[in-house]
């Protein structure tokens, strides 16, 4: 089972690879329609997503500047209490990453536990009763598992409202401090922030994006190496790339039979 984890996992390499090469010759594969098109949409998608990126970042660097020129003309003590500033919005906005996962995590887990609760049905229906038993040993390990996340999602929750306070004490010693620069430091710090938090947006679409494609590839490349001898459509498209096919199909050749070796 070890082995055929192993050549399962080459295996997919492999299709997400020959899906990313010939992804652009299986337009009029009909079957493949919706995973040519879509990969359309989301490079173009990405495309403006990046441009969007680029400009935030100019935006950034831009604010940067101007904050360190508004700096060099700033008090000490107004400065260091800047700096902490930002300090604690990069702690927050991590603290917000990581609240984020863990909601992800618990709406995964509770998708999981919909699922066995309707397996759960059916086999109390079947009189299956390990399957049973087996069910709902499993349905409170995502229980005891969900609780933990949801203790946790409160635990950040209540480090973001003391960061949050945290921010607002600064802000109101700072706005006391503020003087001829106040205007201007504010601009530049709200730029600062909005475009972290564009560029972070950004970036999390860009990856979203980039796992959809590798899915589509991967489907795009099953189907090829599959049919390749069989469909003169998907041979089109799997021009120069037949030896790494043929590897494809020893390696699911191989998957299977050492599941049956396991199996014995």
């Amino acid at each position: 089972m070890a082995e055929a984890a192993a050549e399962m996992h080459l295996l997919r390499e492999a299709e997400q690879v020959l899906g990313q090469s010939v992804w652009e010759r299986v337009e009029e594969v009909e079957e493949l329609g919706v995973e040519y098109w879509n990969l359309r949409k989301l490079m173009k998608e990405r495309d403006e997503i990046r441009e969007k990126l680029d400009e935030c970042e100019a935006i950034l660097a831009d604010a940067h500047e101007q904050r360190s020129t508004l700096l060099g003309a700033k008090s000490d003590s107004q400065q260091d209490l800047e700096t902490e500033r930002v300090t604690l919005l990069a702690e927050l906005e991590k603290l917000s990453r990581e609240r984020d996962s863990v909601i992800q995590q618990a709406r995964e887990i509770r998708r999981i536990y919909d699922g066995l609760k309707m397996k759960l049905e059916v086999l109390e229906r079947d009189a299956s009763g390990d399957a049973v038993e087996k069910t709902k040993a499993r349905m409170v390990e995502l229980k005891i598992r969900f609780t933990e996340l949801k203790q946790a999602r409160d635990t950040i929750a209540t480090s973001i409202a003391e960061g949050d306070a945290k921010v607002d004490a600064l802000d109101t010693v700072l706005t006391e401090e503020k003087q001829k620069h106040r205007a201007e430091a504010s601009v530049a710090f709200q730029q600062i922030g909005q475009a972290n938090r564009d560029i972070s947006s950004h970036k999390a679409q860009l990856g979203l994006i980039d796992t959809q494609m590798r899915q589509l590839f991967s489907e795009i490349g099953r189907h090829v190496s599959r049919n390749a001898f069989v469909s003169e459509q998907c041979r089109s498209a799997a021009k120069g790339h037949i030896p790494m096919i043929d590897v494809m199909r020893a390696l699911r050749r191989s998957v299977a039979m050492n599941h049956r070796l396991a199996g014995m």
